[in-house]
């Protein structure tokens, strides 16, 4: 599989990603090219601006503080120990000249010029991020919910927002803005932190005496006429009623159309001030793909095979979410932009990659579709898995089960368990590490270089 230009008898393998794609297809190299790459012949090369791939179905329960943050992240450097991690951003990718230029960890702060690396095999794995819309105001004051980073900021957030409402009992305007919490999108990421979070701000209410839980007001805002999709038209509307019972308003067939100064403008016609605007409306494919030569589709894919391979391209290989991947158990329609696929595919991808280095021929990556779950907080959650519809508790452990069993590394399953007993008899944490945001002030105020603290 060595390219044209490549003089030397080592096959250079680049994974662009080390996110559930391109871990897991680092991870299956490693297995099925043990032997080649021991000696020698075959170098596996990651590149991702992080040091970690994050288990984003995790997220929601990380933000609510049911799970240490650092357990639902797994470090490339320990699970790919016969691959090299370069960390920086891929910023172009060029087939016709098989390198990727990428612009190294620590260059904004060193000045260390931008590094090309040569590919005989390239595996796109860039992933998504989150689509937005030039709605006035929401650039300034949304938050995402894509990374681990994001989750922990968003619990501290709003933490601190009920510090904020104690800390101000007589003024209502105060406490009312700070006390609002608005979600835009009702997917799986949205719905999911929504609940968690709602969950964890009661539970938090019994430590602020002069702050009731109905005070709060928790606004999901969709723009379709339902919610999760994914599990089907009935759960959804269960899910639905479920959060509205906890007095949860849910708003479909609704639009954001304006938050700047965080006053919420919905297409409704209502307005309020929100301390809090959460955007989870949906994800768009990592904007590096744009900037290459391959073949694209109209939503910014990368057009894939069946087999994974991009169209048209000698070993050039693509999945996930920055890819469009036939569903052949769907003839006519793409694979969903979930983890369920990503995982999968990674194998598929791993194995379809060290065939064309042994000689043998590839196999086309079909998988039929199982079902969902989702949390909704301790407790409470919904799930369509085969056809059988399940909520309440039992849907909650089959969530928890389902994720558990799919979360790499035997050490980090071992710590969730931790993390999950642990809760069964301590209450979970209620402190706001805001400060984490700017780790530098206090010792600026020391050196007398702030006073607007």
């Amino acid at each position: 599989m060595p390219s044209e230009q490549s003089t030397a008898r080592v096959q250079h393998i680049v994974i662009i990603g080390g996110g559930y794609v391109g871990m897991y297809t680092a991870l299956r190299l490693q297995r099925k090219l043990r032997s080649r790459m021991r000696r020698g012949e075959v170098a596996v090369t990651v590149i991702d601006p992080q040091s970690y791939m994050t288990y984003q179905p995790f997220l929601p329960e990380a933000a609510a503080g049911n799970l240490e943050p650092r357990h639902v992240v797994v470090p490339l450097r320990k699970v790919l120990r016969r691959c090299r991690i370069v960390n920086g951003f891929a910023t172009r990718i060029e087939h016709a000249t098989r390198t990727v230029t990428v612009r190294p960890a620590g260059a904004d702060a060193t000045g260390a010029p931008d590094q090309r690396i040569g590919y005989d095999a390239l595996v796109v794995a860039l992933g998504s991020v989150s689509r937005t819309l030039p709605i006035p105001g929401l650039a300034e004051c949304g938050i995402g919910f894509k990374t681990v980073e994001e989750a922990i900021f968003l619990r501290n957030h709003v933490l601190h927002q009920l510090d904020i409402a104690a800390t101000n009992p007589d003024d209502e305007e105060v406490r009312r803005r700070a006390l609002t919490f608005v979600f835009v999108g009702a997917g799986f990421a949205g719905i999911e932190a929504l609940a968690e979070l709602e969950d964890m701000a009661r539970d938090a209410c019994r430590w602020y005496p002069t702050i009731d839980a109905s005070e709060m007001r928790w606004t999901m805002v969709e723009a379709t006429d339902r919610i999760l999709p994914e599990v089907g038209p009935e759960m959804g509307r269960w899910t639905a009623e479920a959060l509205r019972r906890r007095g949860i308003e849910v708003k479909t067939e609704t639009l954001l159309k304006s938050a700047e100064g965080r006053h919420i403008v919905l297409s409704d016609g209502e307005e309020f001030d929100a301390g809090t605007l959460v955007w989870t409306a949906g994800v768009k494919p990592h904007p590096v793909v744009g900037d290459s030569d391959l073949p694209l589709d109209d939503k910014g894919r990368i057009k894939a095979t069946a087999e994974l391979t991009v169209e048209g391209l000698e070993h050039v290989y693509a999945a996930g979410d920055n890819a469009a991947v036939p569903d052949l158990t769907d003839t006519g329609d793409f694979t969903a932009p979930n983890a369920q696929h990503a995982v999968r595919q990674a194998k598929r991808l791993g194995d379809n990659i060290a065939a064309d280095v042994c000689g043998k021929p590839r196999k086309p990556y079909r998988h039929a579709y199982v079902g969902s779950v989702a949390g909704l907080g301790l407790h409470k959650g919904v799930a369509n898995v085969y056809g059988v519809k399940l909520r309440g508790i039992l849907a909650w452990l089959m969530h928890r089960t389902y994720h558990l069993s799919r979360m790499p590394t035997v050490n980090r399953k071992f710590r969730i368990t931790a993390d999950w007993t642990l809760a069964l008899f301590f209450r979970r944490e209620i402190v706001s590490l805001g400060e984490l945001e700017r780790p530098r002030q206090e010792f600026e105020l020391a050196a007398g270089r702030r006073t607007d603290v």
